[in-house]
């Protein structure tokens, strides 16, 4: 699977943006999407994580409220509309795979994930 990240910019305080995965190949339904982001001099964080059917969702509490993860298995795409963004929202966004066999308590490990998207960045400004 490869895949790639989309939809980033620079948005004022307030703002929204939709971040688009977009998968190539056949077995995108095999995986679990997420959406991390790393700032400059911070690691990696699980942003969102969307299971492999779509039935089931987690977001950090930093964004929960504001952020909505969604996937077209149909398309191969996976989406991150994210409202009324924040300064410390200001990120580069990566979108990544995690095999469907892993149960949720491991979504948040980067480590874990085996595909990688390569990175939007998301500024907001205030």
């Amino acid at each position: 699977v490869q895949l790639q990240a989309s939809g980033g910019g620079l948005v004022q305080t307030g703002g929204s943006l939709r971040l688009s995965c977009a998968a190539s190949g056949r077995t995108f339904g095999s995986y679990a999407i997420g959406w991390f982001r790393q700032a400059p001099g911070k690691e990696r964080e699980l942003v969102a994580t969307i299971s492999w059917n779509g039935r089931s969702s987690y977001y950090a509490d930093s964004v929960k409220g504001r952020f909505t993860i969604s996937r077209d298995n149909a398309k191969n795409t996976a989406h991150l509309q994210m409202k009324s963004l924040k300064p410390e929202d200001t990120a580069v966004y990566y979108c990544g795979a995690l095999r469907r066999t892993y149960i949720q308590s491991a979504w948040s490990d980067p480590r874990l994930y085996t595909y990688w998207g390569q990175g939007t960045q998301v500024t907001v400004s205030s």
